[in-house]
C-alpha cells in the first residue's frame, strides 16, 4: 500500500455533507430506500425516518441489477422526488451514480454521490465525480481486496476530491445463508491506517433483516463512523431489495439501539 494518499498520516478527516458531518466524532445515519418508488412512499418512508436521529437519506433513482428485468429506477423523476422530499423535511441525500453520463443530472439535484459495489472499479466514474468536488460515499466491490478498494479512493482523491467517506457493504463468500459476509476486519483496519470516514452498509452486508439492527450494533463497537440502512414501509412489496429492507417497526427498533450506542460511545448526530 506504499505510496496510497490516502494512508498517509494526518488529521482525521471530517466530511460535509450540506449540513450533515461525518467523521471525527460525528456519525452518519443514512437511510431510506433501495429504490425511489414513488413520491408518496418516500413521504411515508420520512413520516418515521425523522422521528429518529437520521441525518442523511438514501434511495436510488439509477439502478444497477443483476438482471435486466428487475426494476432499473425512475431515472431523473426519482431525483425530483428525492430533492423535494429531502428540500421538504430539510434532510440532505445522496443517491446512486452508475455512468459517467450521469454525472452532471445527479450533481444537479444530489448532495453528495454514492458509487455502488458494482461500479466501485469504473476508475472514469471515480475521476468524474473527483473533479466535482461534491462528497462521494464509496462502497467497496463486493470481491474487492482493501488495497484495491483503497486504490479506487486514490481516484478520487488524485482529481483533487477529499470528500470521501469509504463503505463497507459486505464480501462475496461460499455461505448460501448470507447474501454478502460483512468484514468488521477491514472496517478496524481502515478506520487505523486511513484518515477518511468509514460507515457500514449492514443491509447488504447480511442480505437478512433480521440481522441489520445487530450488525449496525457490531459496526458502532468496531469504530464505524455511521451507518446506511434500507428501509421500506412495506418490504415485501418492494420493487428491490426487499428482503434486506426493515420495516417501520424494525427501522424504530435499529434507532433506539443506534442511538443509545452512540451515546455511550461519544458520538454526535
Amino acid at each position: 500500500m506504499e505510496g496510497l494518499k490516502v494512508i498517509e498520516k494526518r488529521d482525521k478527516k471530517i466530511v460535509e455533507i450540506a449540513d450533515t458531518k461525518v467523521g471525527g466524532g460525528n456519525f452518519l445515519f443514512c437511510a431510506g430506500p433501495c429504490a425511489v418508488e414513488s413520491k408518496e412512499i418516500m413521504e411515508e418512508i420520512v413520516s418515521y425516518v425523522k422521528i429518529s436521529k437520521v441525518n442523511l437519506l438514501r434511495g436510488g433513482a439509477f439502478k444497477p441489477r443483476t438482471s435486466p428485468y428487475s426494476f432499473q429506477g425512475l431515472g431523473e423523476e426519482g431525483l425530483k422526488i428525492l430533492k423535494e422530499t429531502s428540500r421538504k423535511h430539510n434532510i440532505p441525500f445522496i443517491t446512486e451514480i452508475t455512468d459517467t453520463k450521469y454525472v452532471e443530472l445527479v450533481f444537479k439535484y444530489a448532495d453528495g454521490f454514492q458509487i455502488g459495489s458494482r461500479n466501485m472499479s469504473s476508475f472514469e466514474l471515480l475521476k468524474e465525480v473527483g473533479k466535482t468536488g461534491k462528497p462521494v460515499l464509496l462502497k467497496r466491490g463486493m470481491s474487492a481486496t482493501v488495497e484495491e478498494f483503497l486504490n479506487a479512493a486514490e481516484y478520487i482523491l488524485s482529481e483533487g476530491n477529499e470528500n470521501i467517506i469509504l463503505c463497507e457493504r459486505g464480501i462475496r463468500s461460499f455461505d448460501p445463508a448470507f447474501r454478502n459476509i460483512l468484514d468488521l476486519n477491514a472496517v478496524a483496519f481502515l478506520k487505523k491506517k486511513t484518515f477518511l470516514p468509514v460507515v457500514v452498509d449492514p443491509s447488504h452486508g447480511t442480505g437478512r433483516r433480521d440481522l441489520v439492527e445487530k450488525l449496525a450494533v457490531a459496526a458502532m463497537a468496531v469504530g464505524a463512523d455511521g451507518i446506511i440502512v434500507e428501509t421500506h414501509p412495506y418490504p415485501e412489496k418492494a420493487l428491490s431489495d426487499g428482503f434486506q429492507s426493515l420495516d417501520r417497526d424494525e427501522f424504530l427498533s435499529l434507532a433506539k439501539s443506534v442511538e443509545k450506542f452512540a451515546l455511550f460511545l461519544g458520538y454526535e448526530f
